[in-house]
């Protein structure tokens, strides 16, 4: 293994965090396996609502294998690595090793020219793009090519394209939006370079499961993703 834990991560990590990923990973696979049967019909509001969950389920399967990466799933090295490898790879074949080095790398050089999250034309569409050259490789397009050909066999096409697809495309805009460019955009002076949304613990769990509190997070990257919202509460003390 290349690459150590985040130092700064907990040394008695809650065992709730495998089974709050677990949870992740069952609800976003329940969910797409029942999506894939049912009948698209756009004409129904349903289906919009699906699209949303689902992508928020997507979201989550990101956050969870960034937890991974803080080892903040499990006190055991393999499962903490398993079920973060497996999230990242259920997100469109991302690879876990290589999202690994990049994200810590966020953390140790946040907002400057050696950050692979960062953009430094502040420019929305210029930006999302970086950050999609980053992290998205041929490897995994042409393995999503591939199983979108073998699964058309038993699937229609317009569930995968609506249920499977469009939501993992719209996950990135999502972790991208609320978990990069919001946090990090303009210049900060503070230690982290980062903002933070205003308190709502609500939308920030609907918006990027709570990493719009983004300062907090850097502050306390030992925190996980389901307790951010403990630390912001501090925050405003």
């Amino acid at each position: 293994m290349p690459f150590s834990l985040n130092k700064t991560a907990k040394s008695s990590i809650d065992p709730k965090g495998v089974i709050i990923a677990l949870t992740v990973i069952v609800a976003w696979l329940g969910s797409l396996l029942y999506l894939l049967q049912v009948q698209v019909d756009f004409s129904n509001w349903w289906t919009y609502l699906a699209v949303v969950i689902q992508t928020h389920l997507y979201t989550g399967l990101f956050i969870t294998a960034h937890d991974a990466m803080h080892g903040l799933v499990s006190e055991n090295k393999r499962v903490n690595h398993t079920l973060g490898w497996l999230s990242a790879l259920l997100f469109s074949y991302n690879f876990y090793w290589k999202l690994f080095p990049k994200h810590h790398e966020h953390h140790r050089f946040v907002a400057t020219e050696k950050d692979p999250d960062y953009h430094p034309s502040q420019k929305f569409l210029l930006w999302y793009w970086s950050f999609i050259k980053g992290y998205v490789s041929i490897w995994q397009v042409l393995l999503m090519a591939v199983t979108f050909n073998l699964l058309k066999l038993f699937i229609p096409q317009e569930n995968l394209i609506v249920f499977w697809m469009l939501p993992a495309i719209l996950a990135t805009l999502q972790l991208f939006y609320f978990g990069t460019y919001l946090p990090h955009r303009g210049t900060h002076i503070n230690k982290h370079h980062s903002s933070s949304q205003s308190t709502n613990h609500v939308w920030a769990f609907i918006s990027c499961y709570f990493f719009g509190y983004h300062y907090e997070h850097h502050d306390s990257p030992g925190t996980p993703w389901w307790r951010l919202w403990r630390i912001k509460e501090k925050s405003i003390v």
